[in-house]
């Protein structure tokens, strides 16, 4: 793939993201980007590493760059890692479970950032506090990517093997 077209196609998942979260931030812990990025990770590689923090960047152009901000910056990182370990895994429910353990994980995984700014009370009761809507987080990836899993595959890969054709035409 040229890098014109890494980049906009970095651009252009990152917006879906954004998008995607846009339109689901009226439920509580409720969002595509989990699924996107784990799909993303799995067909794409590391050119999800430009998309991830192209749509960190838009949410902190958004919203503000508050402390939150920082948990973005890692904790999207962390779900990369995470299905890039397990990139080769095809079935759909495997997915389906990682994908709501790391919603059930996010807020410990965000509550760092208060840790270090207020101390290990202050990390603690963010984690607590949090522990419905990691919950509602869980139970929403879970159900996300059950659903989703399967046809956002199999359209990626097809825009995979488009770019890989165009790239083997261009290199002739």
């Amino acid at each position: 793939m040229s890098k014109a077209r890494e980049i906009a196609f970095g651009a252009l998942m990152a917006a879906i993201m954004f998008v995607g979260q846009i339109a689901l931030s009226f439920l509580p812990n409720i969002e595509v980007v989990s699924i996107l990025i784990i799909i993303s990770s799995i067909v794409f590689g590391r050119l999800t590493l430009m998309s991830i923090y192209a749509f960190v960047l838009l949410e902190g152009l958004c919203y503000g760059f508050g402390i939150w901000w920082f948990n973005y910056c890692y904790v999207w990182l962390i779900l990369y890692v995470i299905a890039r370990i397990f990139r080769r895994c095809e079935n759909w429910l495997v997915w389906a479970v990682i994908s709501g353990a790391y919603g059930l994980s996010y807020g410990f995984l965000c509550a760092i950032p208060y840790g270090i700014a207020g101390g290990p009370y202050a990390a603690l009761s963010y984690w607590v506090s949090g522990i419905p809507f990691d919950l509602l987080h869980c139970a929403g990836n879970f159900a996300i990517a059950l659903v989703l899993f399967k046809p956002l595959c199999r359209v990626c890969r097809r825009i995979r093997r488009i770019f890989l054709e165009q790239k083997r035409r261009s290199d002739r």
